[in-house]
């Protein structure tokens, strides 16, 4: 198979890194946002995290699929028309790429860590009532927002347990691959070195019937000629058992 023509992978793959090229300044503007944000209920800043959190949805899904993919050809990387060298190039991309967007989704779960003064500080206290009132929105928001966050953190480490378990069980197959590699090598060196001894005593014996053919023309030594054919056919056949 034809890599350039015929190969879905590399299809998939310009699609994963334009995705993964529009997600990047996603996530640099949600740092941003959340940065300065004066609230963590802040309008702006669910707006940027639920744009990123989809973005990084559609990407792990590609991403699963093209990790699928590296996973079939590195069982049987000639059948697909594929070298070696460009299973491993695909196989550090998928790893690439997924160390990446682990690390985006552990940023996404910070929550914002304190928020900024807001405004100037007023120079009379606020009433009572008006504080207490602020505080018990924030406690709701705030349990609101840890349910939230558990449900997806849940929900993304079983869709990272996946990926990474496969990625894993790439890389093992991929260092036995390597060993029965080496193993067939071994094994093909011995056959080449016994088939030179054979075919090095073979031609002696032929050049010595040879010999023996010129030297005895007559009938009477057709015979004899016969007896040593037969007893070298016999030896070689004893050199190849043994």
């Amino acid at each position: 198979m034809a890599i350039g023509d015929e190969d879905p992978f590399l299809q998939f793959q310009t699609d994963l890194l334009s995705l993964l090229n529009n997600t990047r300044p996603l996530f640099s503007s949600y740092i941003r946002i959340r940065s300065s944000a004066s609230s963590a209920k802040s309008p702006e800043l669910l707006e940027a995290r639920q744009e990123l959190e989809s973005a990084l949805q559609t990407l792990s899904n590609d991403l699963s699929d093209l990790v699928e993919s590296v996973r079939a050809v590195e069982r049987d990387p000639y059948r697909y028309g594929l070298e070696v060298d460009e299973v491993q190039r695909r196989r550090a991309l998928v790893e690439e790429v997924g160390g990446e967007l682990e690390s985006m989704r552990e940023e996404i779960q910070r929550t914002v860590q304190g928020s900024q003064a807001k405004g100037k500080q007023k120079e009379s206290l606020p009433h009572p009532s008006e504080f207490a009132e602020e505080v018990n929105e924030d406690d709701e928001y705030a349990a609101f927002e840890q349910e939230r966050q558990m449900e997806m953190m849940h929900e993304q480490d079983e869709a990272l347990d996946g990926v990474f378990k496969t990625v894993g069980n790439l890389r093992q197959q991929a260092d036995d691959m390597g060993r029965e590699l080496e193993e067939q090598g071994e094994l093909l060196k011995d056959v080449d070195s016994v088939a030179d001894r054979v075919g090095g005593k073979l031609q002696s014996g032929i050049k010595k019937v040879g010999w023996v053919i010129k030297k005895n023309e007559d009938t009477a030594s057709s015979c004899c000629i016969g007896v040593l054919i037969f007893v070298l056919i016999l030896i070689v056949i004893l050199l190849l058992t043994t």
